[in-house]
């Protein structure tokens, strides 16, 4: 069970990043999307899916994400929010029921950012969740 969620999480990963070649940087694709440009930071903020586990979609949208991208101010570029709807592989359990994405330009600013007001930011969990966040922050590449 352990390998098949190993899987799933790495089939996920592999599915994101191919379709997450955007950002908002004033550079577009041939279709008007944005481009993703090296070096750009992005935070991701994973709820892992699990029995018992809940999830407001609409408060994480309407509340608490704009939230978090007013307190990053100018070094957001963009954020975005997927909903987890199956698994990389047939037949095994979604691996998380949501994900928030916040591309922003400068880890140190993100970190001043979010520093101070990270107790806010938790306390408003109850709000939407009962599930303890897993964060990834990577650095764009290509």
């Amino acid at each position: 069970m352990k390998i098949k969620l190993i899987i799933s999480v790495l089939l996920l990963f592999t599915f994101m990043a191919g379709i997450s070649q955007e950002k908002k940087s004033g550079k577009t694709n041939k279709n008007g999307s944005a481009v993703l440009e090296k070096g750009l930071i992005k935070v991701l903020v994973m709820y892992p899916f699990s029995d018992g586990k809940t999830f407001d979609m609409e408060y994480y949208e309407a509340t608490h994400m704009p939230m978090v991208a007013k307190l990053l101010g100018s070094n957001l570029v963009r954020y975005t929010i997927e909903k987890g709807v199956a698994s990389g592989i047939p037949n095994t359990p979604l691996p998380f029921m949501a994900i928030g994405t916040f591309y922003v330009k400068d880890l140190s600013a993100y970190q001043a950012a979010i520093t101070p007001n990270r107790d806010a930011i938790r306390t408003d969990f109850p709000n939407y969740t009962n599930i303890t966040p897993m964060i990834l922050v990577s650095e764009i590449v290509k």
